[in-house]
């Protein structure tokens, strides 16, 4: 048997599409994928929203140019189907012989969702979001026809022609730190993916519900270099202040709202590159031995899944790699 949190697992998130364009951004794409591939993360984060590329376009190429990898899709029910997701999740399966793996996200945007006509209020679409991974778990895991009846979807003899073998499965991320998103992710028995507090506000994972959480590390051998590195990449900056409280104002995520009230920097923990908006999680910056020696403290509180931000190079992965190292030994020799 595995130690408790020898077995973490690594995401990372691939970078989004609106800072880019055209093939300048499908190499970008391609890089950070070949990258997260040599570091043996599990998958990639793509993101979906209004104004971002298509994620699926973006999951062929991230498999397209990789040996392993699994791309990371988050679905949105305003955007499609239940049975077209998972047919997408099957014919990649089928095209490419990897896996898909499904982060499933209720919010968004308040413009954009009412651009789409989207008017469920907040717990609603958490609710409708478990009916539409019900669905889409039901067809990816058989092959005999799915009847459902809910409140937002009603299905009749579906099925998929196409059923992914059990080594091709999805893994479920519901993402949202709100009781409604962790009540979707307990139904889904789906991880929660939640934007972690400093360690010691942090409150332990629920045993019962497999969590995870969305951080963005740069550390080096040195506390010095690493926050040269960090200030350097993340500088400060008023227009990305004012587009921050544009976005908190027109967003009814529970998380948001909590991140944007944290201090800016405690020890290593460092929330300019979130209030700045330049990314959407808090980041990690110091040493080797600091850096792990705070990720090694979620895990403890048994937080094993981890979706770290985008690297701007490769050598990012290489270093966070270190820090990883250092917290599951260091939570080992405590069990």
């Amino acid at each position: 048997m595995k130690a408790p949190g020898s077995d973490i697992t690594v995401f990372g998130t691939c970078p989004p599409s609106v800072q880019e364009h055209g093939p300048d951004y499908l190499e970008r794409v391609r890089d950070v994928a070949r990258w997260s591939d040599r570091a043996g993360y599990e998958g990639l984060l793509v993101y979906t929203d209004n104004r971002s590329v298509d994620p699926w376009l973006v999951a062929q190429t991230i498999i397209q140019a990789t040996t392993r990898l699994a791309p990371l899709v988050a679905v949105q029910a305003a955007y499609m189907h239940p049975f077209t997701a998972a047919k997408l999740v099957a014919g990649l399966a089928h095209l490419h012989r990897r896996r898909v793996h499904l982060n499933i996200v209720a919010g968004g945007f308040t413009g954009d969702l009412e651009a789409m006509g989207e008017a469920l209020p907040h717990d609603a679409r958490y609710d409708r979001a478990v009916e539409y991974a019900s669905i889409m778990k039901q067809l990816l895991g058989s092959a005999e026809p799915v009847t459902f009846e809910g409140a937002y979807y009603s299905v009749a003899g579906l099925r998929l022609p196409t059923v992914p073998s059990r080594e091709l499965g999805s893994r479920f991320l519901v993402s949202g730190s709100s009781p409604a998103g962790m009540a979707a992710a307990r139904a889904l028995s789906a991880t929660a993916i939640v934007y972690p507090e400093q360690p010691e506000k942090q409150a332990p994972a629920d045993p019962s519900l497999a969590q995870g959480l969305r951080i963005g590390v740069i550390t080096r051998p040195t506390s010095a270099e690493a926050w040269d590195v960090a200030l350097a990449r993340f500088p400060e900056e008023r227009a990305g202040r004012i587009n921050h409280r544009l976005a908190m104002a027109h967003s009814d995520s529970q998380w948001h709202q909590q991140l944007s009230r944290a201090t800016e920097q405690h020890g290593t923990y460092w929330m300019r590159p979130f209030k700045n908006y330049k990314t959407f999680c808090p980041y990690f910056v110091g040493d080797y031995a600091t850096v792990g020696h705070e990720i090694g403290r979620y895990v403890e509180l048994g937080y094993t899944t981890f979706i770290l931000d985008t690297p701007a190079e490769e050598r990012d992965l290489e270093h966070t790699a270190v820090a990883l190292d250092i917290a599951r030994n260091r939570f080992r020799e405590r069990v």
